[in-house]
């Protein structure tokens, strides 16, 4: 279920993807198709993978067109094969041609996705990590994109710069060194009376050991550590603090992350760099 936020930026995200890709009026569809034309159209799998968006795709039909039906016959996390239909649409047909490449765009994306993480997410079966999303996604389609991350078995990350304070190397050299950062987020969460979980990168052993002197956070993330570098760190949290191996971290290397005992490994592949799962959405 969306939050009152979420929520807010979908709307927004959806009234601004048919503004761009309707403008003054589809002028193919309204030149050979009469208003009064019904029809029916059904959303075809072409492609093996994790189906997720059909709750986001009936919004953006309801939201252009009250009057259609849409019947969804396979929910959101269910892994698909090429010839599944998971939803048919039907009423006017000038509606489901204009509404068709907005919904196709939402759902090939998160569908994308959602099959995505759940490879990473079967490949730490048997661990106690959890795969993490990051803040690389696409400008505007951020809480579709993570929500597509949940779906297909992974967790969210901080979902902005809003919901967590997060010292990356450039705030703790900005900030003159570890100790300041940390004390000066601690102040400033106390000051704005803002009660935010405060997460740290650290470079090497001395930035941990800094961290781990000092306290006060949450979690301490892991930059560029090699899975041999991650086990040491690891011990020397000893479970003190929420631990997250970021940085590098390939399909292949996530495994051994994960058996070194960090809580969290994030990727950024799992939303910069994915290709959308193949469907089409054609006239029954």
């Amino acid at each position: 279920m969306s939050t009152t936020k979420e929520q807010e930026l979908i709307d927004k995200l959806i009234d601004l993807a048919f503004a761009e890709d309707i403008g003054d009026g589809d002028h193919t569809t309204l030149s050979c198709i009469p208003p009064t034309a019904m029809g029916k159209s059904k959303l075809l799998i072409k492609e093996a993978g994790v189906l997720a968006g059909i709750e986001i795709a009936k919004e953006i039909f309801h939201r252009f067109d009250p009057t259609l039906k849409v019947e969804a016959y396979i929910p959101d996390g269910t892994e698909v094969k090429p010839g599944d239909v998971p939803m048919v649409v039907e009423g006017k047909v000038q509606s489901l041609l204009q509404t068709e490449r907005l919904m196709l765009n939402v759902l090939q994306r998160m569908s994308g996705i959602a099959t995505m993480t759940r490879k990473y997410a079967n490949r730490l079966e048997g661990t106690k990590t959890h795969v993490l999303d990051t803040r690389k996604t696409t400008p505007g389609m951020r809480v579709l994109e993570k929500m597509a991350v949940k779906i297909g078995g992974g967790m969210n990350h901080r979902i902005g710069l809003f919901d967590m304070i997060l010292l990356k190397d450039n705030h703790v050299d900005f900030a003159g060194g570890i100790d300041k950062a940390i004390a000066r987020a601690k102040a400033y969460c106390k000051e704005k009376g803002k009660d935010l979980k405060i997460e740290i990168e650290v470079r090497d052993y001395d930035e941990l050991q800094q961290v781990l002197d000092l306290g006060g956070v949450d979690r301490i993330m892991f930059d560029t550590f090699t899975p041999e570098m991650t086990r040491k760190a690891v011990e020397m949290v000893a479970g003190r603090y929420e631990t997250e191996s970021s940085g590098g971290i390939t399909f292949d290397t996530l495994r051994d992350y994960a058996e070194c005992g960090v809580d969290f490994i994030s990727v950024g592949a799992l939303t910069h760099s994915v290709k959308g799962l193949d469907m089409s959405f054609k006239a029954v």
